[in-house]
C-alpha cells in the first residue's frame, strides 16, 4: 500500500515565525506538529507542541519572542506519497518518530502521515497490524535518560 492513501493535509509554519504563531496554528488546526519550511518552501525542520513548551521553558521568554528555528528539530525524515507503507513504518521505527512530512519531488510538503494513520489503516485491514504494532512499540520506547 502507498502512503498517498493515508496522508492528511499539512499545515506548515516558516523558519521566520515565532513560537506564538506556531502554537496558534497548532491550536486552530488541532494538530500536534508542524513542518517548518524555508524560503524556498522546502522542509527545514519539524516543530511539535512539546518543542513549543520546552522552548518556552528553556529560554524563559514569551512565545512571541522565541523564533521557531531555535526550538524545531532540524534533522527531518520525510517520505514521498509513492513510498510503500512498510518502508515508512521501518523509517518511523528506526528513527523513533511519530509523524512524518510527505513531500513532492521538489521537497515541498504535500501532506503528513502519522503512526496513528498507520494504526487506523491496520484496523481497517489496509496494512499489516503486526508490522504497525511493532513500529508503534519502537516509536513508543523511551530513550535512556541523559545525565
Amino acid at each position: 500500500m502507498k502512503i498517498q492513501s493515508l496522508i492528511r493535509p499539512v499545515i506548515t509554519c516558516t523558519i521566520h515565525d515565532n513560537l506564538e504563531r506556531a502554537a496558534q496554528l497548532m491550536w486552530d488546526h488541532a494538530v500536534g506538529c508542524l513542518p517548518v519550511i524555508d524560503d524556498e518552501g522546502h522542509v527545514a525542520g519539524m516543530l511539535t507542541d512539546r518543542d513549543v513548551c520546552m522552548g518556552a521553558y528553556t529560554q524563559g521568554a514569551p512565545l512571541r519572542a522565541i523564533p521557531v528555528a531555535t526550538a524545531m528539530a532540524k534533522h527531518v525524515f520525510s517520505c514521498l506519497a509513492s513510498d510503500d507503507t512498510a518502508q515508512v513504518e521501518r523509517m518511523m521505527s528506526q528513527h523513533r518518530i511519530r509523524r512524518m512530512p510527505v513531500i513532492n519531488e521538489q521537497g515541498h510538503p504535500i501532506g503528513i502521515v502519522s503512526i496513528d494513520d498507520l494504526v487506523l489503516a491496520a484496523v481497517a485491514a489496509k496494512v499489516s497490524a503486526g508490522e504497525v504494532v511493532a513500529t508503534y512499540a519502537a516509536v513508543a520506547e523511551r530513550a535512556p535518560l541523559q545525565s
